[in-house]
């Protein structure tokens, strides 16, 4: 097969990760730490994927000191209580082998800052399927969706990548908006947390990694187990 793109980007959670329990678990603490009433869960499920400072400042108006007690007391929750303890979502795994087998560059494009992300692709042993690790800066300077994949862009093409055709893989419309800045087409999945009408603007829409995989142009193959003999 014949690739039909020429590097691949990857949002995490949501695409790869089924990290939305331990996300809006942890809002709900953080928000009650704040004295403020805690959101039903639908409306937290509508947190995931967009970047929580945003998120804090659009749907609580937290600013200035206020946003950064709730970022710390986010991250320290979140990472102490089952930041590593998601799903990858069924067939993943192989989707990601598949477009390292097929010679692909890839990086991540997620909005999660990059240790927790590096962390959760190293507890699933994923990192060996992936170029590099983009994210949100730690410091959540850079945390748009724009931003992250222009830094990811920027990544693989000083690696010598060919980027000219890349794609990003996402489930959710700031996804489709933020690579559409750079001119960058996006597969959603329907696996994710996006709803129907987020569709708009997608390249394509794929609801199993085979589709996935098809769009992509690359055969799908079947990952090594890990702590297989």
């Amino acid at each position: 097969m014949t690739p039909s793109y020429t590097a691949v980007l990857f949002d995490l959670d949501g695409t790869i990760a089924d990290s939305a329990p331990a996300i809006t678990a942890s809002l709900a603490y953080t928000i009650a730490s704040l004295g403020l009433p805690v959101p039903e869960h639908s409306e937290l499920m509508g947190w995931v994927g967009p970047p929580l400072p945003q998120s804090f400042e659009v749907r609580l108006g937290l600013t200035g000191d206020r946003l950064a007690e709730a970022m710390r007391t986010y991250r320290a929750h979140y990472l102490a209580n089952g930041a590593l303890e998601g799903e990858i979502f069924p067939g993943v795994r192989d989707l990601l082998a598949s477009v390292h087998a097929a010679g692909l560059p890839t990086s991540t494009a997620t909005s999660k800052p990059e240790t927790p992300a590096t962390k959760i692709l190293e507890a699933h042993d994923l990192v060996q399927y992936l170029d590099l690790i983009t994210g949100a800066s730690d410091d959540e300077v850079r945390n748009t969706k724009a931003d992250v994949v222009a830094e990811a862009l920027r990544r693989l093409r000083e690696r010598g990548a060919d980027v000219s055709r890349p794609v990003l893989i996402g489930d959710r419309h700031h996804d489709v908006e933020g690579a559409a800045e750079h001119d960058v087409p996006t597969i959603l999945v329907t696996w994710g947390y996006g709803e129907p009408a987020e569709h708009v603007g997608a390249v394509a829409v794929a609801s199993d990694v085979r589709e996935v995989a098809d769009l992509l142009g690359v055969e799908l193959v079947t990952a090594p187990v890990r702590g297989a003999a």
